[in-house]
């Protein structure tokens, strides 16, 4: 299988962090950037990085942005930039373009742009506070289109020593549960797969769970 191709234009602290996730898991990835310090310090953990303007499509094509399975547009300073860029990579005819907003008006016009991924960290950020705040035990919320959410949770006292069938997840709560992590013996926690309907859940499990906000903060609720 060919290994996966991405770039990652903008190398602040959200553009590094992606690109160097992405090279650790095996992609080749192009990290650019017009800022040299920038290039330099993210150079050895990827497979390329590169000083230029990513708003000079030449410049953009002379370093083979057409072969990129991927590109994601991680500019957070500077809108007209990331606009631009964006717009250079569509005039392009790259493939796939990830785009990052700040706030809703950032959103609407890349949407106007017809960008259909489009990142949102502070967002996710902000959702991730405000659910533990309502609720401490989750440790990781996702929202999703139409309402579905994806919560990473520390399992709820109410349903210590009880098997996942007696739960009743789907059943009484419309929620799925899509796997478990457990502390096994060398003292981290571990995926344990997809359980079955006799797993018995034990304190201390963290329980990853999809399904309607609504379902999800019912199920929180009545179990705390």
């Amino acid at each position: 299988m060919a290994q996966s191709k991405f770039a990652v234009i903008g190398l602040g602290q959200f553009g590094t962090a992606i690109a160097k996730k992405l090279a650790q898991k095996g992609a080749e990835v192009m990290a650019i950037d017009n800022d040299e310090e920038r290039v330099e310090a993210i150079k050895d953990d990827v497979s390329y990085a590169v000083t230029l303007d990513a708003t000079d499509g030449k410049a953009l094509k002379s370093q083979n942005i057409l072969e990129m399975d991927a590109v994601v547009v991680a500019i957070g300073e500077n809108f007209q930039d990331l606009l631009l860029t964006t717009f250079t990579l569509q005039e392009l005819e790259v493939k796939r373009i990830m785009a990052r907003v700040q706030g809703p008006s950032q959103r609407r016009i890349l949407e106007k742009m017809g960008i259909k991924e489009i990142l949102s960290p502070e967002d996710e950020v902000g959702n991730n506070v405000a659910e533990s705040l309502i609720n401490p035990n989750v440790l990781m919320s996702m929202q999703l289109p139409d309402d579905y959410q994806i919560v990473e949770v520390k399992a709820p006292k109410n349903i210590f020593d009880r098997t996942l069938e007696d739960i009743g997840l789907r059943q009484k709560y419309e929620v799925n549960l899509v796997t478990l992590l457990r502390k096994e013996e060398d003292g981290e926690k571990h995926i344990i797969g997809v359980p079955s309907a006799d797993t018995v859940l034990q304190e201390g499990d963290v329980i990853v769970l999809f399904g309607k906000t609504s379902h999800l903060t019912r199920f929180l609720e009545i179990n705390k």
